[in-house]
């Protein structure tokens, strides 16, 4: 997605550890003229997919997984981080290993909101070692619906969560895919 390249090489800041720094239009602040180009491309993508449900997890997802689903016209469930009183007590649960926390916690969702024969796209900002895509499949099997695809904002095709994925047989796209963050250069995979 070209127009997503470009913002990503005008704003995108590279920092120690192979953070790329997007949260001055993805998940901080948000672009939403661009948001809502990706929801497009994303309709695009995964448009013969039959989605009833768009799956995302708590915060970062939540903006790019609602311009989405405008354009299928289906809700947006996300997955809650933390439990709180509000949260039904009948969920389904998934667990996440943050390697930025370097610890493990649970996601969660209603069993209200996901059902036997949904067909789910997840939608999320980043993929680099594919544990919350991993938490939210969990979530996906045992709800008993049908992981159809993931659709992922950036990918950081230098670490291993996109190749671990798609060895499952999980669908993937990615709209843009970096190769490199080495010497303040972004390198996007060519298409």
């Amino acid at each position: 997605m070209h127009l997503l390249k470009e913002k990503i090489l005008k704003e995108g800041k590279r920092l120690e550890g192979n953070i790329l720094k997007v949260d001055s239009f993805l998940n901080h602040q948000i672009d939403v003229a661009l948001l809502n180009e990706i929801g497009k491309e994303f309709k695009r993508r995964f448009q013969d997919k039959n989605i009833t449900k768009i799956l995302t997890l708590e915060v970062s997802g939540i903006a790019i997984a609602v311009i989405a689903a405008q354009y299928f016209h289906v809700p947006v469930v996300f997955a809650k981080k933390t439990e709180s009183k509000n949260l039904d007590k009948e969920v389904y649960e998934g667990s996440v290993y943050s390697f930025t926390k370097a610890q493990h916690y649970k996601i969660r969702v209603s069993k209200e909101y996901l059902h036997k024969g949904d067909n789910i796209l997840v939608i999320d900002d980043f993929l680099a070692n594919g544990q919350a895509i991993l938490g939210l499949k969990e979530i996906v099997d045992a709800a008993d619906a049908n992981l159809v695809g993931v659709g992922i904002v950036i990918e950081k095709g230098f670490q291993k969560g996109g190749s671990l994925l798609r060895a499952a047989g999980i669908n993937i796209e990615s709209l843009a895919i970096i190769d490199s963050l080495e010497e303040d250069e972004i390198v996007f995979r060519s298409n």
